[in-house]
Order: C-alpha cells, then structure tokens, then sequence
C-alpha cells in the first residue's frame, strides 16, 4: 500500500534571491501568517544562511520542512529551494 502524496502546489512563492539575513526568513514568516494551515510556501533564496535558519524556523514554530534543496544556477552560484507547510 503506497503513502498517500502531498499536494506540492505552494500557495506562496518567495524569490528572495539576492536578499541577506534576516531578509528572506522574515518574508517567510509574513507569508506563513497570511496563509491557511496546510497551505505551502515555496522560498528560493542565494543566502547560504537559509539553509540553516528556514529549518529553525520551522521547527520553533512548528511548520514542516518539506524540501531543502541546494543546486547551481544558470551562472554556476548556489541556489536554495525550500517548500514549507504550514502547521
């Protein structure tokens, strides 16, 4: 029997590239208050400081994690992708 999947679709989309802490995690935490439980927000970012600040975030307020992922960009710089649940 396989688990059922999310619905990935996020509700919100965050670019905050080329945004600095404590920039894009503070338009996280807006877009989180202005959504419904269970709803998804998608955060793109180039601070290598939200690789550890987004999952803080969730965990102290009690959001889930669904995505973390790092890759390169059309100009070979680090790029972050986060999908975030609303708890």
């Amino acid at each position: 029997m396989s688990m059922p999947e999310h619905d990935l679709t996020p509700a919100i989309q965050l670019n905050t590239r080329g945004l600095r802490c404590p920039e894009p995690v503070m338009m996280l935490h807006q877009a989180i208050r202005k959504s419904k439980s269970g709803d998804i927000v998608e955060v793109f970012a180039t601070d290598p400081s939200t690789s550890w600040d987004i999952p803080k975030f969730c965990t102290h307020l009690g959001h889930e994690l669904l995505l973390q992922e790092e890759h390169l960009d059309a100009n070979e710089l680090k790029e972050y992708h986060y999908l975030i649940q609303k708890g």
